[in-house]
């Protein structure tokens, strides 16, 4: 099993990072921060020295016309060049790896992600790779938390946890969803964080290293009980996975049975 990739200036205060892509996420930050230091070192030293050149006993007359020094240019174009480095060298080329390189869903894991206040659902295809329909009005908080129709074939072996399991070192494709307002689906370990709109259905792809719980945190206020609105994540081994989804699945089909016959 591959490791998790290392970040190479080493940042010990981040959280720990699991996934493929979160070492380069990392050093994007860690460039944006170091320019952001060289800002405000370079600033505060010019402007200690503005405090002491400029000072009331060395200049008792006011000078309108001020220094004639192009200092000050040749810093805002530094910051102006570091800022488009930063943009078109670093930021624009891994969003467009991060989409161009999207993978299929044929070869990925494919979960559905529902938000609502204040819990997360996941919502998983069942064997036959297709995802039931699901209806608003046969939502039931307990029992049918995501409105699957059970009259749909598709729909019976389908999975609805409260927990997120994944298979390790596979792509992982979230569709992610809301059941009333704007969450924000948010994964420190795995460097992901989307907002979650209503009435839009957001893809987001990842591939967690490592096995391990992680914690899901929604990283938009989206009520009162905004700060109770957490999740875990279980990352296992591929076998491991495959087991707990065979369990899960028969257990679905054993329920919609036991439907089927009291209807």
């Amino acid at each position: 099993m591959d490791q998790p990739m290392q970040n190479f200036f080493g940042q010990p205060w981040l959280p720990i990072d699991v996934s493929e892509h979160g070492a380069a996420l990392d050093s994007l930050n860690w460039w944006v921060h170091l320019l952001a230091i060289i800002l405000f070192v370079g600033w505060t030293v010019y402007f200690i020295y503005v405090l002491i050149r400029f000072r009331q006993s060395r200049n008792p007359q006011a000078n309108y016309a001020g220094t004639h020094s192009h200092f000050n240019t040749y810093v805002e174009i530094g910051v102006i060049v570091a800022e488009i480095v930063l943009l078109v060298g670093f930021s624009i080329p891994l969003w467009a790896q991060w989409t161009d390189d999207f993978p299929e869903e044929s070869e990925s894991e494919v979960i559905r992600v529902v938000a609502e206040q204040f819990a997360w659902n996941f919502h998983y295809s069942g064997t036959d790779g297709v995802f039931g329909n699901t209806s608003p009005e046969l939502i039931d908080v307990q029992t049918n938390p995501l409105g699957l129709d059970m009259e749909d074939p598709n729909a019976v072996d389908d999975v609805v946890a409260k927990r997120l399991f994944l298979p390790v070192d596979k792509p992982i494709i979230t569709h992610l969803l809301s059941k009333d307002v704007i969450h924000s689906f948010g994964i420190p370990a795995m460097r992901v964080k989307q907002d979650i709109i209503p009435g839009s259905s957001i893809p987001v792809t990842f591939k967690a290293l490592q096995t391990g719980k992680y914690l899901i945190a929604c990283s938009q206020l989206c009520g009162t009980g905004h700060s109770t609105m957490r999740g875990f994540i279980e990352v296992m081994g591929q076998d491991d996975y495959a087991n707990w989804f065979n369990r899960e699945v028969e257990k679905a089909k054993e329920q919609a049975e036991i439907g089927d016959d009291l209807w």
